[in-house]
């Protein structure tokens, strides 16, 4: 995990229950909208099937690091911050911090508290399909090979 990430696991951890509130949906409202060429593929399987709302995930290499994107609706604030806070936690990761993400960092955030057990399945969904992308667009660009079978 990255330094950002844990810092923002640790402030949700640390926050009660209205702060958490809070706190997503201040990462909700800081989400950065799509790039227009990745907006015109959202539909091309980059939703993550196991969130009921609409979440697009896409991974990028780009200098053989991964660049992350995604899209979820503000009507969905809680994914939309849990979606945002994964974004700008891991701005700075390498393939294999994405990969090795620890399983249940939705509960590690205190998510699991304030939100009901579909949310909380939906958001590890997004942590998972996160994983699983970083893998395959690490082992497409020849990065990390040696970590890639963590992730799946």
């Amino acid at each position: 995990m990255t330094n950002a990430l844990d810092e923002i696991i640790e402030e949700l951890r640390a926050a009660d229950r209205e702060e958490r509130i809070e706190l997503l949906l201040d990462y909700a409202r800081r989400l950065p909208e799509l790039p227009p060429r990745l907006a015109a593929l959202r539909d091309a399987g980059h939703r993550v099937e196991e969130c009921q709302s609409p979440v697009y995930l896409f991974v990028e290499a780009v200098d053989n690091r991964p660049r992350l994107y995604a899209d979820a609706p503000m009507e969905a604030p809680s994914v939309r911050g849990f979606v945002a806070l994964l974004l700008e936690g891991l701005r700075d990761a390498s393939f294999e911090q994405i990969m090795t993400l620890p399983n249940d960092l939705v509960q590690q955030a205190g998510l699991v508290e304030i939100l009901g057990l579909l949310r909380v399945k939906g958001l590890s969904g997004v942590l998972h399909r996160l994983k699983r992308e970083a893998a395959r667009v690490a082992a497409e660009a020849g990065v990390a090979a040696n970590t890639v079978a963590t992730a799946r």
